[in-house]
């Protein structure tokens, strides 16, 4: 589904345009889904680098591509590691994200004795507040505040941001970064990437902004002053936070938002019809659907606020925001934190994003030739596309060959974007 804000009246872009891109969270098939879907308008625009944009924002597993992106992983490249597996230099296991925290169950667990004796102590001096509620609301303090440990993300990310060419310093990428965290202390976003917040690295930014409360530990950071703070997902305030791109003066923004509530009343499908009666019954799948259904509408809810406001705050830019169809059974049912239908998901949303601009095709290819982006007619006609099956072949990259590919890289970008002028 794309929401498609056309820049009202229509402003002269810069020379070249700059175009910014916001990618929201979504745990990690959510993160597959935006996966698919920046693989298709890679494909599918001419003249769209999703790696050299003028402005990034990511969210919770958004800030993991929106980081990779900037660092100069192509979607391409991107798909051979989190998809296909067949990377030549970064090998992704998915159980590095699954971990138990035993750190955090340790440190619950040595809380308990000291909080038994105290509590027996009350009980045995008959303290009135030693009632029952009181008796749990104590001992929820030894509930580990995550299940799964996040120090191994970081880990991973920092080996991935420090070698090839790559960095893992804000202040040294190549074009602003934003990664979005909320402390939890406060309720206030941190904006890594920001003033005040910059020499955090990005590997731990990254970790701080996935820190899906109740799945992963607050992560804890100092600022400059030196005062703590305990962060977590920044999907928290906001959903894509597409405002820190829309603020820098770009002349087309990319939004992908990959967690929508179920309808399963705008599917018309045959298989759709023979699953409508219990699709419509999601209580009865118990907790998890119940709370995947809520997730998927407050936050849905949010973005719809988000993008009926930014027409009338960002007139002059163009803004283009893609999301699932509502009616996309496979995404609901599939669990939000597996790993084992990340390729089925990523074709999804390849297919549902390509679909999305053969649609609309008309109103976009004028907008898009404001900014350069040619539509390929032979990429979006092709109906039974695969993701997997148009992936380029690998090249086997070295430190010193990783940065001539990137200076090359470079050089012919930089002769395109002043043919533009």
């Amino acid at each position: 589904m794309l929401s498609l804000h056309v820049a009202q009246p229509p402003r002269p872009p810069h020379q070249p345009p700059r175009i910014g891109l916001a990618i929201a969270g979504g745990g990690p098939v959510g993160a597959m889904y935006e996966l698919g879907a920046l693989r298709a308008l890679e494909e599918a625009c001419d003249g769209l680098d999703l790696t050299r944009l003028d402005c990034y924002v990511g969210v919770s597993s958004g800030a993991f591509l929106a980081a990779g992106l900037v660092n100069g992983i192509n979607t391409a490249e991107l798909c051979r590691i989190f998809i296909t597996g067949d990377s030549e230099e970064i090998h992704f296991r998915p159980e590095t994200f699954l971990r138990p925290a035993l750190g955090e169950y340790r440190r619950r667990l040595a809380r308990l004795p000291r909080l038994g004796m105290r509590l027996l102590r009350d009980i045995w001096s008959g303290r009135s507040d030693s009632r029952w509620s009181d008796v749990l609301n104590r001992l929820g303090s030894v509930v580990p505040t995550g299940l799964f440990d996040n120090d191994a993300v970081e880990r991973f990310l920092r080996e991935i941001f420090t070698r090839n060419g790559r960095s893992n310093d804000f202040r040294t990428l190549p074009r602003p970064l934003y990664v979005i965290g909320v402390d939890l202390d406060s309720g206030e976003t941190i904006r890594f990437g920001d003033a005040g917040w910059e020499d955090v690295p990005l590997s731990r930014a990254v970790q701080a902004s996935a820190a899906l409360p109740g799945l992963y530990p607050p992560v804890t950071l100092r600022d400059r002053q030196g005062q703590v703070h305990h962060v977590v997902d920044g999907a928290l305030r906001r959903t894509m936070h597409a405002s820190m791109v829309l603020d820098r003066d770009i002349d087309l923004m990319l939004g992908i938002n990959p967690l929508v509530p179920f309808n399963p009343g705008t599917d018309s499908s045959e298989a759709a019809l023979a699953h409508r009666f219990s699709d419509r019954r999601i209580a009865e799948g118990g907790l998890p659907g119940v709370l995947s259904q809520t997730l998927r509408t407050m936050l849905q809810s949010r973005m719809q606020v988000g993008l009926a406001r930014y027409p009338q705050q960002y007139p002059g830019i163009d803004q283009l925001v893609f999301e699932p169809n509502a009616g996309d059974r496979e995404l609901f049912y599939t669990n939000i934190f597996s790993f084992s239908a990340r390729r089925r998901i990523a074709q999804l949303a390849y297919r549902n994003t390509l679909t999305d601009l053969r649609q609309q095709q008309a109103r976009l290819t004028p907008v898009l030739a404001r900014h350069g982006i040619r539509l390929r007619e032979e990429v979006i006609a092709d109906r039974p596309r695969s993701i997997v099956a148009h992936l380029p072949p690998p090249r086997r990259t070295t430190a010193t060959t990783a940065k001539l590919h990137r200076a090359l890289d470079d050089l012919e970008h930089r002769l395109r974007r002043q043919h533009m002028v």
